[in-house]
């Protein structure tokens, strides 16, 4: 199973789907913070949909378009984060993120960031990565701007959750030659 390691008290896990349950109570228990931001949190209305969506990141991996991992701390589910499909014609990807209120605050998505951002170019060895978040979203931007990616540009009304829309802000990363 892959497991890469957070150093000191976390490690990133890849999604099976024995992870269902606890993924979808993590979710369920932070589901009005996430709906802010995230519209795919309306999706997951039970442990099958949570099921449904490991299903679908295996075969995301196996298909060796990225992947989905937990971010496991201190032995618990904490969060997640993820690629969305690798663009392998122009080397490039989008990350998306998470992390429970009660873990926020303590380094874990900048580390597990940090990380898959590193096996992106080094392993993957794709050209460019963009993370991209809700101008209101602080959080996440500080993740984004405390890595070195760069902000370049706005998309406006880019991104519907519940009955609005959000102007996303991309924040990108190019290979250095």
């Amino acid at each position: 199973m892959f497991c890469f390691p957070l150093p000191p008290d976390a490690e990133l896990r890849l999604l099976q789907p024995e992870h269902a349950e606890e993924l979808f109570a993590l979710c369920d228990a932070n589901r009005e913070r996430l709906a802010r931001f995230l519209p795919w949190i309306d999706l997951t209305g039970s442990p099958e949909d949570t099921r449904s969506f490991i299903g679908s990141a295996l075969r995301q991996f196996a298909a060796g378009d990225g992947f989905h991992a937990g971010i496991w701390c201190e032995g618990r589910l904490a969060g997640c984060i993820g690629m969305h499909k690798i663009d392998w014609l122009n080397h490039c990807v989008s990350l998306g993120y998470w992390v429970a209120d009660e873990f926020s605050g303590r380094g874990l998505v900048t580390r597990a960031a940090e990380a898959v951002t590193r096996h992106c170019f080094e392993q993957l060895h794709l050209h460019r990565i963009e993370i991209r978040c809700a101008v209101e979203n602080h959080a996440s931007r500080r993740v984004a701007e405390r890595l070195g990616f760069e902000r370049e540009g706005l998309l406006r009304g880019a991104q519907k959750v519940r009955e609005r829309y959000l102007d996303l802000l991309i924040y990108a990363k190019v290979a250095q030659p």
